[in-house]
C-alpha cells in the first residue's frame, strides 16, 4: 500500500513538473528563446557539478597562496617568476591580505601601509637617472656623429620614452570583467611570463644577465671616471691614473658592508647639488667663449667606425628601464605614468642636447672622452672634484643592486639555490659572503685598471645591455604578450624598434670592442 501510495505521488509530480515545463517553454518560446531539451538540461547540470567542484579548487588554491596548511607536504616549489592568478579578478594574488592590495602595485603587489609617491616624486627618480654624470660623454659622441648624433639624443629620447610606457603595458592583463589589472611585479616576471610555460625562469635569468653586466659596468665606469679625472685635475704630481683608481676604490670598499640603503639614500641630495654644481660651470664656461664657438665644425657626415660607439653612449645616458615597473607602482596615481614620462624625457632631451652641442661648438675637433678634461687647469679641478664626490657617491647604488640581484638569483632560492645563503640566522652577514662582495668591488677595480677608457666602456655597455633592456627586450614582450590587442602601427613600431635596435646593438658592440683592442694595444706599445 506504501508503494502504491509513493508511486502515485511520484506521477502527480512528475506531471505538474511536466506541465510547468511546458509553461514556461511556452513563455520563452513567445518572447523568441529556445528552450533547452533534455539532453541540454542533464549538460548543463553537469556543468554546474564542474563549475562547483572548479570554484572549490580554486579556494583551496587561495588557502595554499595565502600558506595556510593544505595537506600536501611534499609538493615542490613554485618555479621562479609564476604569478598566481585570482581567478575572479584576473588580478594576482597578493603575498598576504585582502584583493584590495593586490590592486595596489607597491613592491610585490606591496600593501597600503606601503608609502606612495607621487608623479612629480617620481619623475625625479627618472630624471636622476637619465640625467646623470655620464652626460659628460655625450659632446664626444657629437664629435663622432655631428648633426645625427644630435638627432639620435632625440630619437633615443623618443623610443624610450617609448618603450619605457609598452614595458609597463606588459604589466596589465584584462580580467574576466573586461577590467585592466596588474598581473605582474617586475622586469623579471614579464621575461618569465614571455618564456612561460616552456621555459619558465628563462627569460628572468636573461634579464638578470643582462641588469647585472650593466650595474657592474656602471661600477667600472665610475671608478674608471674617478682615477681620470683625479690624475687630469693634479698632473703634476707623481700618481698615476691606475693609483688614483687605487685610493677611489679603496674609499669605496665599505660599500662590501652595506646590508640596506638608508645609508646610501642620505647621500642622494648631495649627487643632485654636485651634479648641478657641475654642469652650471661647464655651461657657463661654454656661454663665456659663445664668440668662438666653432658652428663650421659640426658636420652632416659620420666616422663610420667610431660613431656606432656613440649610439651606445647616448643609449647608456637614457637607460631607466629597469627600475620603472617599482617605479609605476609606487605611484600614488599610476594612470600619470604615461604622462611623467612624457616630460621626464622631453627635459632630458632638450636639457642633453644643449649640453652636448655647445661643450662640442666650444671645444671642436679637441673635445675629449670627459668633457671636463676640455676645461682650463683652475676651473678643471675644482669641477672634477665636484664629479668625483658624485661618482663616489653614487657607486653604492648600482654595487648594492647588483649584490642584491647575485644574492638573490645564486643564494636565496630555496633548494634551488647553487650556494648557502649568505647570511645567518641572526641576520648576520657570513664572512665569506663579505668575501665575495669585497671580491665584486676588486674586480670593479681591476677592469677599471686595465681598461681605463670612459667613452669606450660607456659605448660598449650602452651597446650590449643598454640596447637590449631599453630597446630589444621591450618590444619583443610587448609583441608576445599583447599581439592579439595591438593595432597595426603599434606592431609596426615595435618591429621597426627591434630591427633598428638590433643593428644599433651589433655595430655599437662590434666597433666599441675594435676600439678597446686597439686603445689596449696602444697602450701594451707605450
Amino acid at each position: 500500500m506504501a508503494t502504491l501510495l509513493r508511486s502515485k505521488l511520484s506521477n502527480v509530480a512528475t506531471s505538474v513538473s511536466n506541465k510547468s515545463q511546458a509553461k514556461v517553454s511556452g513563455m520563452f518560446a513567445r518572447m523568441g528563446f529556445q528552450a533547452a531539451t533534455d539532453e541540454e538540461a542533464v549538460g548543463f547540470a553537469h556543468c554546474d557539478d564542474l563549475d562547483f567542484e572548479h570554484r572549490q579548487g580554486l579556494q583551496m588554491d587561495i588557502l595554499k597562496s595565502e600558506g595556510e596548511p593544505c595537506g600536501d607536504e611534499g609538493a615542490e616549489p613554485p618555479v621562479e617568476g609564476d604569478i598566481h592568478y585570482q581567478r575572479g579578478g584576473g588580478a594576482p594574488l597578493p603575498p598576504s591580505g585582502s584583493k584590495d592590495q593586490a590592486m595596489g602595485a607597491g613592491g610585490e603587489f606591496g600593501g597600503q601601509d606601503k608609502p606612495k609617491i607621487t608623479a612629480w616624486e617620481a619623475g625625479w627618480n627618472v630624471t636622476n637617472a637619465i640625467q646623470g654624470m655620464f652626460v659628460l660623454g655625450l659632446p664626444y659622441a657629437i664629435l663622432h656623429g655631428g648633426y645625427l648624433g644630435l638627432f639620435l639624443i632625440i630619437f633615443a629620447a623618443v623610443v624610450c620614452c617609448y618603450t619605457g610606457k609598452i614595458l609597463i603595458a606588459c604589466l596589465y592583463e584584462e580580467n574576466e570583467d573586461g577590467e585592466v589589472v596588474r598581473v605582474r611585479d617586475s622586469y623579471v616576471a614579464i621575461a618569465n611570463a614571455c618564456c612561460a610555460p616552456r621555459f619558465p625562469t628563462l627569460g628572468g635569468r636573461v634579464v638578470n644577465v643582462a641588469q647585472i653586466i650593466e650595474l657592474v659596468m656602471t661600477c667600472i665606469l665610475y671608478v674608471v671616471v674617478s682615477g681620470n679625472l683625479m690624475y687630469n685635475s693634479f698632473p703634476g704630481l707623481p700618481v698615476s691614473q691606475k693609483s688614483w683608481s687605487i685610493i677611489a676604490t679603496a674609499v669605496l670598499l665599505p660599500c662590501a658592508f652595506l646590508k640596506n640603503l638608508k645609508a646610501v639614500s642620505k647621500f642622494s641630495l648631495l649627487c643632485t647639488l654636485a651634479h648641478f654644481v657641475i654642469n652650471i660651470l661647464v655651461i657657463a664656461y661654454c656661454l663665456s667663449r659663445a664668440r668662438d664657438w666653432a658652428w663650421e665644425k659640426v658636420k652632416f657626415y659620420i666616422d663610420v667606425k667610431k660613431f656606432p660607439i656613440s649610439i651606445g653612449i647616448i643609449v647608456f645616458s637614457y637607460t631607466s628601464q629597469i627600475f620603472l615597473p617599482s617605479l609605476e607602482g609606487n605611484m600614488q596615481q599610476p594612470s600619470e605614468f604615461h604622462c611623467m614620462m612624457n616630460w621626464t624625457h622631453i627635459a632630458a632631451c632638450v636639457l642633453k642636447g644643449l649640453f652636448a652641442l655647445v661643450a662640442y661648438l666650444t671645444w671642436a675637433d679637441e673635445t675629449k672622452e670627459v668633457i671636463t678634461d676640455n676645461l682650463p687647469g683652475s676651473i678643471r679641478a675644482v669641477v672634477n672634484i665636484f664629479l668625483v664626490a658624485k661618482a663616489l657617491l653614487s657607486y653604492p647604488l648600482p654595487f648594492f643592486a647588483a649584490v642584491e640581484v647575485l644574492e638573490k638569483s645564486l643564494f636565496q632560492e630555496g633548494s634551488r639555490a647553487f650556494f648557502p645563503a649568505c647570511y645567518g640566522g641572526d641576520g648576520r652577514l657570513k664572512s665569506w659572503g663579505l668575501t665575495l662582495r669585497c671580491a665584486l668591488v676588486v674586480f670593479t677595480l681591476l677592469m677599471a685598471i686595465y681598461v681605463p677608457h670612459f667613452a669606450l666602456l660607456m659605448g660598449l655597455t650602452g651597446s650590449l645591455t643598454g640596447a637590449g633592456l631599453c630597446f630589444l627586450l621591450p618590444s619583443l614582450f610587448h609583441l608576445r604578450l599583447l599581439w592579439r590587442k595591438l593595432l597595426w602601427h603599434q606592431v609596426f613600431f615595435d618591429v621597426a624598434i627591434f630591427v633598428i635596435g638590433g643593428i644599433c646593438s651589433v655595430s655599437g658592440f662590434v666597433h666599441s670592442l675594435e676600439g678597446l683592442i686597439e686603445a689596449y694595444r696602444t697602450n701594451a706599445e707605450d
